[in-house]
């Protein structure tokens, strides 16, 4: 009887599996696809002896037509803040330090996409209706604040966010952008942002993020970026795509390389667990790729293949054909799985080299370690945009002033090539300045080559948004058409300083008021990668491959504005206090004393006066003549200098209080 019941059982548990697959080949299961997760990083050594390190990881969560589905690698928290505020798309970057686009490059994918201004950078495209916009928008920085522990919510205010329409990708006016210049960086955004991660930082890559050895370094900026088709169609709730980066650049140990006597510059050699002080013992179990890339741009490829051909004696063959990790300047402490070159767009020769490692067959017991060992001292340079953008203040005083920003000419701008066969260079400029700083849009002078020229003449399109006290920023946006030859270009703008109210003060108003960083960009000339090979299964390197303009931003502007001295309300508070505390103590203490305790006062103190001898042949002598001791009386004197006292103590306190109330209104 046991063994018919439990066949029925497995007869059952058969039938409802059977009835799953059947209905998961119909169709009509509910989640279409399986959630994906990658994660890579890539080294690139720098001209200026430092190394860069990014590390990039991607979740994707397919379309599904279930309500409340669960998510199995995907966090829970992103997809329901995408579901509720229905945002399209959305990047958020928490930055401490300046890129340096001079020495770290400013022609390539990482310095257009991940070089972020200093602070805090939001930006967000709803799918909502027109006016509901910025209801969607102050949400958002509500649940950013909380979910990331920073001060987004003071993004809510309208004074802190605009609505670009040229910069940013077209969004029908969809689209608020806002930026926290003074947001300080620390591990409280960092902690939570790895918890994002399905594995967060205990094993794979992100098991690298070593809290000291990041926040030690001169650069480091973690973003967030998430894309989602369209949501609400057929009950299909949209997929996404989310995108985690984190770019460092750090300062390898230098007493680890070779010193070379009459030389500057020498590049020191370093490993991954010299630099992060960890190794990386596996990938993220869940992880569908984990690789490691380590990239040589085009300025180091020509001055290798330049030393190579001078030493025709060391049998080398051409750089980066052969000998992956082996050469004649440096050597690899693993051997490379595969190769990726770019080829360039420009002269269809080689610009980079891309060395890829698969983590998936190390292991605990056999970590992944990368080190470069330099053999030869190498000097380089990275490869600079069209333009170099600087913006900074003119004029003195707390009245009145100017920005200005500077265009010059670099090195390699001579090598690009005219766009569209015509002989312009087409500049975006777009710059946000908080309404307390009052811009005169007519004051606009534009300088090119250092000579005065026609504002018509350079700026093809100007848009301009002037600032309301207390309600929205100014906000300028202009397309500039350049001459090829144009050395250096300037734009200036005058303005007045504002006043504020004392509760808008920021802390420490001494120090100055911060204008968000300007946002330069080159449509006509785009960063990705010409890689040779595919490379779908990477989404680092499909990333790399997409067209994206080349993009940079400028210093940020610190103003100092007329500031109250803030140490005259304490001054007046306390001596107010003080004041207050003398009238009211003086006049309360006369008012509850009485006649009979100042003569009972008086009358201790007379005895107390007399000494402790006298008062004892008193009372012996009191004793043998059988009389009761004698207390000493009070004179009509004392009597009188009591109440006299007592009369001059009120009229002084209420003489005190009358000439208070007259010199205080």
């Amino acid at each position: 009887m046991a063994l018919f019941l439990r066949s029925n059982h497995l007869t059952a548990i058969l039938l409802v599996l059977l009835l799953c697959q059947l209905l998961y080949a119909s169709g009509s299961v509910l989640v279409k696809g399986e959630e994906e997760f990658s994660e890579e990083l890539l080294l690139k050594p720098l001209p200026d002896r430092k190394v860069l390190a990014h590390f990039h990881f991607e979740t994707r969560a397919p379309p599904s037509n279930s309500h409340g589905r669960h998510h199995h690698l995907f966090p829970k928290a992103i997809a329901q803040l995408v579901k509720k505020l229905r945002v399209k798309e959305m990047e958020l970057s928490f930055t401490q330090g300046r890129w340096r686009y001079e020495q770290w490059g400013g022609y390539d994918t990482i310095s257009s996409n991940n070089a972020k201004p200093p602070g805090v950078e939001l930006w967000a495209v709803f799918d909502v209706p027109q006016s509901l916009v910025d209801a969607s928008w102050r949400n958002l920085t509500h649940t950013l604040s909380g979910l990331f522990c920073a001060s987004i919510n003071f993004l809510e205010s309208s004074t802190a966010y605009s609505d670009p329409e040229w910069t940013f990708q077209p969004s029908l006016g969809k689209l608020r952008y806002g930026t926290l210049p003074r947001e300080a960086v620390c591990t409280e955004n960092l902690t939570p942002w790895l918890k994002l991660l399905p594995c967060r930082d205990k094993a794979g890559l992100s098991a690298l993020m070593d809290r000291p050895s990041i926040y030690r370094g001169f650069y480091h900026s973690q973003r967030l970026r998430l894309t989602s088709s369209e949501s609400g169609l057929n009950g299909v709730d949209s997929g996404i795509i989310l995108e985690q980066t984190l770019t460092v650049v750090l300062q390898p140990n230098s007493r680890t390389g070779k010193i070379y006597s009459g030389k500057t510059n020498i590049q020191p050699s370093w490993s991954i667990s010299s630099i992060f002080g960890r190794k990386v013992s596996g990938k993220c179990v869940l992880s569908k790729t984990s690789n490691v890339y380590f990239h040589i741009e085009k300025g180091l490829i020509s001055e290798l293949e330049n030393l190579q051909k001078k030493n025709t004696n060391s049998g080398a063959d051409k750089f980066a054909l052969e000998g992956f990790s082996s050469n004649l300047a440096f050597e690899l402490s693993v051997t490379p799985d595969k190769m990726f070159e770019e080829v360039d767009n420009l002269d269809n020769k080689s610009a980079s080299v891309l060395y890829e490692f698969s983590i998936e067959k190390y292991s605990d017991s056999q970590p992944f370690d990368l080190g470069l060992t330099w053999k030869i001292p190498v000097v380089w340079s990275t490869r600079q945009g069209p333009l170099h953008a600087s913006r900074f203040l003119m004029g003195s005083g707390n009245q009145r002033g100017a920005i200005a920003i500077s265009l010059e000419s670099t090195e390699l701008n001579e090598d690009l090539p005219n766009i569209d066969g015509g002989c312009e260079l087409r500049v975006d400029i777009f710059q946000v300045v908080p309404w307390y700083i009052k811009v005169y849009f007519h004051t606009l002078r534009v300088f090119l080559d250092q000579k005065p020229r026609a504002v018509a003449d350079v700026i093809e399109k100007i848009r301009v948004s002037p600032s309301k006290d207390k309600v929205s920023p100014g906000v300028m946006e202009m397309i500039l058409k350049l001459p090829c030859g144009t050395k250096s270009a300037a734009l200036t703008l005058e303005f007045d300083k504002g006043f504020l109210h004392i509760d808008e003060y920021p802390p420490d108003a001494n120090q100055g008021y911060d204008i968000p960083s300007a946002v330069i960009s080159f449509p006509n000339f785009d960063t990705r990668m010409h890689l040779s090979e595919d490379v779908n299964k990477s989404p680092m390197l499909s990333k790399f491959q997409e067209k994206s303009p080349v993009l940079s931003y400028t210093e940020i502007l610190l103003v100092p504005l007329t500031t109250p001295d803030f140490s005259m309300p304490y001054n007046v508070i306390t001596i107010t206090c003080t004041v207050f505390a003398l009238y009211f103590g003086s006049l309360l203490n006369v008012l509850r004393k009485r006649v009979g305790e100042e003569e009972r006062l008086l009358k201790s103190r007379a005895g107390q006066k007399t000494g402790r001898i006298s008062q004892l042949l008193s009372k012996l002598s009191a004793k043998l003549r059988g009389k009761q001791q004698e207390q000493p009386q009070l004179s009509a004197a004392a009597s009188s200098f009591i109440s006299f006292k007592l009369v001059f103590k009120i009229l002084l306190v209420a003489g005190i209080a009358v000439a208070w109330q007259y010199f205080w209104e």
